[in-house]
């Protein structure tokens, strides 16, 4: 069965960017079969297959969730991946993070009554959809799982750290590395690239780290001139991830299983 749910939306996704996707049972799920991912307990699977309410699938630059927006629904990306942003009133973009599969979508705006900033979709994407009023029964029932979430949370908020730090003290020259190897290293993780190629735009960098296009377009040829990456239309591609991430003074996550819905 097809579950598209568009409503709710200040701007909901049209009609041309809908894509058609039929819901995926739990059990067969392909991010359990990622070792990053832990898998989950029989009756915790049998629960989740129950919370979860379908699909829903959007094309490459959807608005996921806005700003300011009541949803009655909680996500999981599945597949794809997209951007957490929030808006000045002259139209100015602040992109906070990135979503990728396993993240979970929405959860501040079940908490909170409303959603405090927006997510859209970078590529195709699919996302599990879940009954916000059900949640309160995930926490009285699988205290594991509410224990999950508020570590999914967690995470959120030291990413949100780092990336704070990246804006505020690191050198332009810096802030690219980071922000480039970062997103490697979780798209990698998560399963979204296996080449080092990631499909992003500069204007997308410049939103991430405060920074113009212009510098932003000086800093990548800088970073090429290096032989560090290389800028190609579909996106970048990284050649030298280890001196991106000596350059920022970044370190990767240390290796284990983490949660997700």
């Amino acid at each position: 069965m097809a579950f598209l749910f568009i409503s709710g939306l200040r701007q909901p996704v049209t009609k041309e960017q809908e894509l058609t996707h039929n819901s995926l049972p739990c059990e067969k799920c392909p991010l359990r079969k990622r070792d990053i991912f832990r898998d989950f307990e029989a009756d915790e699977l049998d629960f989740v297959g129950r919370f979860k309410k379908g699909d829903l699938a959007v094309k490459k630059g959807a608005t996921v969730l806005v700003e300011g927006a009541h949803n009655p629904h909680l996500y999981t990306v599945l597949s794809g991946w997209g951007f957490r942003y929030k808006l000045l009133e002259d139209g100015r973009r602040q992109i906070v993070n990135y979503v990728m599969p396993g993240d979970l979508v929405g959860l501040q705006g079940s908490l909170l009554g409303e959603m405090k900033h927006s997510v859209e979709a970078l590529s195709q994407m699919v996302l599990c959809v879940f009954e916000k009023a059900e949640l309160f029964s995930l926490y009285r029932k699988f205290p594991e799982l509410a224990y999950d979430i508020t570590w999914i949370a967690s995470r959120e908020e030291c990413m949100l750290d780092d990336n704070l730090l990246t804006v505020g003290r690191r050198t332009a020259l810096e802030k690219v590395a980071y922000l480039l190897v970062f997103i490697l290293e979780r798209s990698r993780q998560s399963g979204l690239t296996k080449n080092g190629t990631l499909s992003i735009t500069q204007q997308h960098v410049a939103d991430t780290l405060g920074i113009s296009v212009v510098h932003t377009n000086k800093t990548i040829a800088r970073l090429m001139e290096r032989g560090h990456l290389k800028w190609e239309d579909g996106g970048c591609r990284i050649l030298n991830p280890e001196a991106l991430a000596e350059l920022a003074g970044w370190t990767a996550e240390r290796a284990g299983k983490r949660p997700f819905l």
